[in-house]
């Protein structure tokens, strides 16, 4: 009788463990970073296509100057991003990210990393300007 009301409360213990919670809502500011990561990652991809239609669907006017007006030619290239701070200060965000970049032109390879910022607004998020050193103005 002991090892069955043992194993009576074992089993109930186990079910309760595995019982569903409530989980918490994702908040706005989670949801913006999400987004705010997705839009670098779009425009990141669109420029190794070198998809000029897609960056500009995906930035402001000044924001896609900002990058028209420094891109150059390549072959081929190789562009990561990672996120390193998310700073939301009302429609405006800082997303500043750590890049590294392989471009090849002509035979030759340029090699290249940074930080960057870039700033964010306009709902859907498109970025508006790029702070601290350009990813997209490689190679040299």
């Amino acid at each position: 009788m002991k090892k069955f009301l043992i194993l009576a409360l074992m089993i109930s213990v186990f079910a309760a463990s595995c019982a569903v919670r409530d989980i918490d809502p994702i908040s706005k500011d989670s949801k913006l970073a999400v987004e705010a990561f997705a839009l670098a990652e779009t425009i990141r991809e669109a420029y190794i296509r070198n998809d000029m239609v897609t960056i500009e669907k995906n930035t402001t006017r000044a924001g896609f100057r900002t990058i028209s007006d420094v891109i150059r030619d390549f072959d081929s290239a190789e562009l990561t991003f990672n996120p390193v701070l998310v700073k939301i200060e009302g429609d405006i965000i800082h997303l500043q990210l750590l890049w590294a970049g392989t471009w090849q032109k002509d035979g030759k390879t340029t090699e290249e990393m940074g930080r960057t910022v870039f700033i964010l607004k306009d709902r859907p998020l498109k970025l508006d300007s790029i702070l601290r050193t350009n990813p997209f103005k490689y190679p040299e």
